[in-house]
């Protein structure tokens, strides 16, 4: 939730979010909800956890996920064949709520969320245990409707900040809550062998009008390139190679997720160590 509130002493208390980036550059993994089953989609966020992830994005399986690569269709089509609805995502979250306080944010687009009621929507956010949503087709001109329900159920809505978009930066950047999504490069997710845009000088951008932590996602799948992307930005988003691995291991991913998370979290804590020194 985006609200820092006081506690009974009057001192402030931080969100899941604001806790993933506390003093660290956060690691954030993707997968798609209910691929292979929403059983196992519990089993691989715990060891996801376990490997050294600090927040977790769950996609919302869609049949027109227009930001996606052919990885994460084909994990969508997946989850939607084995009968993943929103609403057993929603109750997939609060089995995982009983096992641990990971933040946890729903990417997912406008079709969906005004399908299922976008008042309903929020309130089984806040309900569940999710801390934030990313809508990745959300036109900035109409985002007035969705961050007025995020804010009465304390749901962080995540701001994406594309490489073309240096020009609306300040409009951009300056309402987002719980963290900014910057993409690392223009088309769709997938892995990708290099990512040349200047995100150094996009992330000096975004400074100068937020103090939001900043987060890169789209193309990051090995340990040089969260080494480097985490020596720029606040935390390093992995998606598409984790799906990889889903696909190519089904009910039996487990320790190959584990081992692929620990050797991207031992990387970034190399960046971290550098930093320090």
């Amino acid at each position: 939730m985006w609200q820092q509130l006081p506690d009974i002493k009057g001192r402030i208390f931080m969100s899941r979010i604001d806790q993933a980036f506390n003093q660290k550059k956060a690691l954030i993994g993707f997968l798609t909800g209910g691929d292979p089953s929403i059983e196992k989609t519990i089993d691989y966020i715990l060891e996801m956890e376990k490997a050294g992830v600090d927040l977790v994005e769950i996609g919302i399986p869609f049949s027109d996920p227009v930001a996606e690569g052919l990885v994460i269709e084909k994990a969508n089509k997946r989850a939607l064949e084995a009968g993943t609805t929103t609403d057993s995502l929603f109750g997939m979250v609060k089995k995982i709520r009983e096992k641990t306080q990971i933040p946890l944010v729903f990417l997912t687009y406008m079709n969906p969320v005004f399908v299922y009621g976008a008042e309903r929507f929020f309130k089984n956010c806040q309900e569940s245990g999710i801390d934030g949503v990313i809508i990745p087709d959300l036109p900035f001109e109409e985002k007035e409707e969705v961050m007025e329900l995020s804010k009465k159920y304390g749901i962080d809505r995540i701001t994406l900040i594309a490489p073309t978009s240096q020009d609306r930066i300040v409009k951009l950047a300056k309402p987002a809550t719980g963290f900014i999504y910057l993409v690392s490069s223009m088309g769709v997710t997938g892995v990708r062998n290099e990512i040349n845009t200047d995100l150094e000088a996009i992330i000096k951008q975004i400074k100068k009008v937020s103090s939001v932590p900043v987060a890169v996602g789209f193309g990051i799948s090995t340990p040089d390139q969260v080494k480097t992307i985490g020596a720029v930005s606040d935390g390093v988003i992995v998606g598409s190679a984790i799906v990889r691995i889903i696909e190519e291991h089904g009910e039996k991913a487990d320790a190959y997720l584990y081992d692929y998370i620990k050797s991207l979290k031992d990387s970034l804590k190399e960046t971290i160590a550098l930093e320090l020194s």
